[in-house]
């Protein structure tokens, strides 16, 4: 009797076990909103602290990571510098040296005060948000001093409060774009001499109109204890290779999201403005909020990073979950969950890549936890490049691999039917957007295939049009014949 109760005990923990490690399993959303089970995307490679570098400190409470070639940066905050690691052929993290100083002028040595993020230009040159120093200092590769963006004195800049920058990025040219706590005009423009030059992508204001009603018939005192309409902050910043900067923002009111109010993922171009390419669906992680790790409120983005192909990845800090979207903003991914075991996250404040690896920061455990795709993982990622390089041949090849590993995977079947409406197959395009739903791809694939059917078969649909409309006549003409040969 007590070896059964063991065995019971035993397969309850293992179903126990097996329930935890589902909830992080790689999902995406099909038509109808609903989640479907997917191969796993990626897989950790490793998970790495200060300690396995041999670093006498612990990582405290770092705010950020940035990666430039085959070099990561840790932006250590609770320790005043920054960690630069070397990622090698083997994905294997190494240590390279610790930034926590620069040569100012006339020899004097600087250092950072709570430093929270770090950029690295396409000339080696570096941009560090000194947040507690109130500056952006820019260095060389070596660390010496060339140039300070400090607190803008401008009438358009609210003073009166500390200028704490907090994200930086900066383009080709050298202009750096800065994201401050409790400015909320979007970023702060810099020209490459560190002069100011404005707001970039500043949020549109938003507001319940119940709120507006409310606060137009209240006394003084209960307006100034209500929370002011004004644009919302972001969260993270990205450039990518065409120069437009990605955008995060966390707070906004839920009812926001699924009509595009929200807007929780931005591309801005050179004049602010939103350019996102969205699906059907905006981009906004999680569909079905729920209960889960008890909570049920939306995804909630910090930070994102883009890769080469246009593919965009974001972390959301309220469930620890990574989602990865393709650019036409459809979702390619989605895993990850709230914990300590291995791929998952306390508190994820960061999310960077070199080549196809992520690299995720775990702010909470003083971690960066590398992944690497998995075969199905590339199959996508390879099916994505061939057909933006216009090797449609190769594109379908390479989704049909995917179907034999998914047979659910609903953009394997969108980018089926694209590559044969580039090849100018409509009829077959048309049979894969039928078979899952994609009712725009659908009607273009079909406008073409009437297009060419009707080329096709033009000499006969004018023999037909001649026979309806000329027949009538001919018989007409032949009735009347007969009539008078009868009357004669």
């Amino acid at each position: 009797m007590n070896r059964r109760r063991l065995l019971i005990t035993i397969a309850s923990l293992f179903t126990f076990c097996a329930g935890l490690f589902a909830v992080g399993d790689t999902y995406i959303y099909d038509v109808w909103s609903n989640v479907e089970k997917s191969p796993d995307m990626y897989r950790v490679v490793d998970v790495v602290y200060a300690e396995s570098f041999g670093l006498e400190k612990k990582f405290s409470a770092p705010a950020n990571i940035f990666c430039k070639e085959n070099k990561l940066y840790v932006v250590d905050s609770g320790n005043n510098r920054i960690v630069e690691l070397i990622y090698t052929d083997s994905k294997q993290l190494q240590f390279s040296r610790v930034i926590d100083s620069f040569k100012a002028p006339e020899g004097v040595v600087n250092t950072f005060s709570n430093p929270t993020d770090i950029f690295v230009n396409k000339d080696d040159s570096i941009f560090v948000a000194d947040r507690d120093n109130g500056r952006v200092v820019k260095l060389d590769k070596d660390l010496n001093y060339l140039l300070t963006f400090v607190e803008p004195d401008d009438p358009t800049y609210e003073k009166g409060k500390t200028f704490y920058p907090e994200k930086v990025v900066a383009d080709v040219k050298g202009r750096a774009y800065v994201l401050a706590r409790n400015v909320n005009k979007g970023f702060i423009k810099y020209e490459s001499d560190g002069t100011f030059t404005g707001f970039f992508g500043a949020s549109e204001v938003t507001y319940d109109w119940t709120d507006y009603l409310w606060k137009k018939f209240s006394t003084r005192a209960q307006r100034d204890q209500m929370e002011s309409f004004v644009p919302t902050e972001y969260s993270g910043a990205y450039i990518d290779q065409e120069g437009f900067i990605y955008a995060t923002v966390k707070n906004f009111k839920p009812y926001e999201l699924l009509s595009d109010q929200a807007k929780p993922i931005r591309r801005l171009n050179a004049l602010g403005n939103d350019i996102l390419i969205k699906d059907d669906l905006p981009p906004v992680g999680d569909l079905q909020w729920g209960t889960s790790v008890g909570l049920d409120s939306p995804s909630h983005f910090n930070d994102v990073t883009v890769l080469e192909n246009d593919i965009y990845v974001v972390i959301d800090e309220n469930r620890g979950r990574i989602f990865g979207y393709n650019n036409q903003g459809f979702l390619l991914y989605a895993f990850g969950n709230s914990g300590n075991i291995e791929g998952f996250f306390r508190l994820p404040a960061a999310i960077e890549h070199i080549n196809r690896d992520l690299f995720v920061l775990d702010q909470a455990n003083g971690s960066v936890t590398v992944f690497t795709p998995t075969g199905f993982g590339n199959l996508i990622y390879d099916a994505t490049d061939y057909y933006a390089k216009g090797e449609y041949d190769k594109s379908a090849e390479q989704w049909e691999e995917v179907l034999k590993l998914n047979g659910n995977y609903d953009l394997a079947y969108e980018g089926l039917g694209k590559s044969y409406l580039r090849q100018e197959k409509y009829k077959e395009a048309m049979e894969y957007f039928k078979t899952k739903r994609f009712k725009k791809s659908y009607s273009k694939a079909f406008m073409y295939y009437r297009k060419e059917w009707i080329e096709k078969n033009l000499g006969w649909v004018v023999l037909v049009l001649c026979i309806i409309i000329f027949v009538p006549f001919i018989v007409k003409a032949i009735k009347n014949f007969v009539r008078e040969l009868k009357s004669l």
